[in-house]
């Protein structure tokens, strides 16, 4: 079975007549900022473009560079000199092959293949949303939340028994890099980090006051992340993973939904200087699913996140990444990818993962996390890998290919949604924040540990689990996938399921 190829990373399609799956379309409200300068050598029907140029880090940007891109016709809106990353605006349709030539410049590239702004919106869906009755309804045994008993995934990672040891440390903070986080939110507010918080849509931080928030028509993607992660334990709707640390929210999704490489760079660069601990990243940065190295434009983009999430590493972040929703093989030595660039007209192309990288999912040293269902199962649309799916995590998948048990309902994920409400999505986008979490209780323990030993610690606590062989999720007789690998490392699961009792008492 080949999952439908959606739109975004962060849209799962579950097959029509199963349990209602999320799509989630990303609207954020802040168009990329114009450059105070006019570019030079602009035609009448000329395409604005933002592009990332990549110099050599940590001397700031040279005057012969800054000029260079001006006489180019390009205008830069920040730079980040930390990493070597310039975010420029240009109209001249030349201006990367240009500036590719000058000296000092080790590679450029368009972030996108539509102009600025771009000029569609497309919903793809909405979560299933618990309604007012049905929250009224909820009943819970005494010290667990009232929505706890639909969280089939607490017990799957045995967060439920980890809580009885310890919450995490208010000390910790996990940055949701999303589609904007409310922290109004009742089951939010309590552990909010408006400090670590921002706006990074245009490429540069935008600190006004709940800029990091999504607006009434946009995606309420990043606040389910951010409650699955650290929804208070307060009485009040449901229990996050690690409901006791602080999380943030990082805006980097465009108006059309888009997660463009000057607005990561810029997530991952504020998340590296304002002292968090954990990244959440649940999407892939547009236009291209693949980012691959011989393409000039490509490679600059690559360049760009990779440098930045180095950089947060650096700075003491574990780097947490949804391995994606295509139900590909990110090990196989070739993927036909259907739907890049995604911003303008997709064309079919083969590719070698292993020289084409979806990003930041497969970038050196970030948790790569493929998503199980309510059996434990690979959920049908996740995408695997042996040597790429790190570990594993609850990210729901149809009820009719695995159940919970009651009392639970749905094989979906619970999460927050603005607005005070709670629904449920599903995706590799949902057992990322899982991970997430328990990185952040390895962190609470082990408060001084480097990102490298959290990340050892939480591949060592995972539980293992063998391969599921066959593997046939819709039960009609064909091999949906294959998984390769041994017990304790395989490509459906990595090094197991993330285990938070372990993550608190080891």
């Amino acid at each position: 079975m080949t999952a439908p190829h959606a739109r975004y990373r962060r849209a799962v399609a579950i097959p029509a007549g199963m349990a209602v799956a999320t799509a989630l379309a990303f609207l954020p409200n802040t168009t990329a900022t114009a450059a105070d300068e006019a570019p030079a050598a602009v035609t009448a029907d000329a395409t604005p473009l933002s592009y990332v140029v990549n110099v050599k880090p940590g001397h700031g940007t040279s005057a012969y560079v800054k000029k260079a891109v001006g006489k180019a016709g390009g205008t830069i809106v920040t730079s980040y000199d930390q990493i070597g990353v310039i975010v420029v605006h240009s109209s001249n349709a030349d201006f990367a092959k240009t500036i590719r030539k000058v000296r000092g410049v080790q590679s450029a590239g368009a972030t996108r293949t539509a102009p600025l702004p771009t000029a569609v919106t497309a919903d793809l869906g909405t979560p299933k949303v618990l309604s007012a009755a049905e929250v009224a309804r909820a009943e819970a045994p005494a010290g667990q939340d009232p929505l706890e008993p639909q969280q089939w995934d607490l017990p799957a990672i045995k967060a439920d028994k980890a809580h009885e040891k310890s919450l995490g440390s208010s000390k910790v903070t996990v940055a949701v890099i999303d589609t904007g986080v409310d922290d109004t939110h009742p089951d939010i507010a309590p552990n909010f980090d408006r400090g670590a918080s921002v706006n990074c849509v245009s490429g540069k931080p935008d600190t006004a006051d709940g800029a990091w928030r999504p607006g009434a028509s946009e995606s309420p993607h990043g606040t389910h992340v951010a409650g699955e992660i650290a929804a208070a334990k307060n009485g009040v709707g449901m229990t996050g993973v690690a409901p006791g640390v602080k999380v943030s929210g990082i805006k980097v999704s465009n108006p059309d939904g888009f997660f463009y490489t000057e607005a990561v760079v810029c997530g991952f660069v504020w998340a590296a200087e304002h002292g968090v601990d954990v990244t959440n990243n649940s999407y892939y940065t547009d236009p291209w699913y693949f980012n691959c190295k011989n393409d000039p434009d490509q490679k600059a983009l690559l360049d760009a996140v990779t440098r930045a999430s180095r950089y947060a590493e650096k700075k003491g972040a574990v780097n947490v990444a949804a391995a994606g929703n295509e139900n590909y093989d990110l090990a196989a030595d070739e993927i036909t990818d259907p739907s890049s660039p995604n911003d303008t007209t997709p064309g079919e192309r083969v590719v070698d993962p292993s020289e084409c990288l979806d990003i930041p999912t497969q970038l050196p040293g970030v948790v790569t996390v493929a998503s199980t269902g309510a059996k434990g199962l690979k959920s049908s649309f996740s995408n695997y890998g042996l040597g790429v799916a790190d570990i594993a995590a609850p990210g729901g998948d149809s009820t009719a290919y695995q159940k919970p048990e009651p009392p639970a309902t749905s094989g979906l994920i619970l999460g927050t949604l603005p607005g005070g409400k709670w629904g449920y999505m599903a995706g590799t986008s949902m057992a990322s924040p899982h991970v997430a979490g328990v990185a952040a209780l390895i962190k609470s323990t082990h408060p001084y540990a480097s990102p490298a030993l959290v990340k050892a610690l939480l591949y060592a606590q995972a539980d293992a689990k063998a391969c599921t062989d066959p593997y046939d999720i819709d039960v009609d007789g064909k091999i949906d996938a294959v998984c390769e690998g041994a017990k304790n490392r395989n490509g459906f699961y990595g090094w197991g399921i993330a285990d938070a009792l372990d993550a608190v008492t080891k």
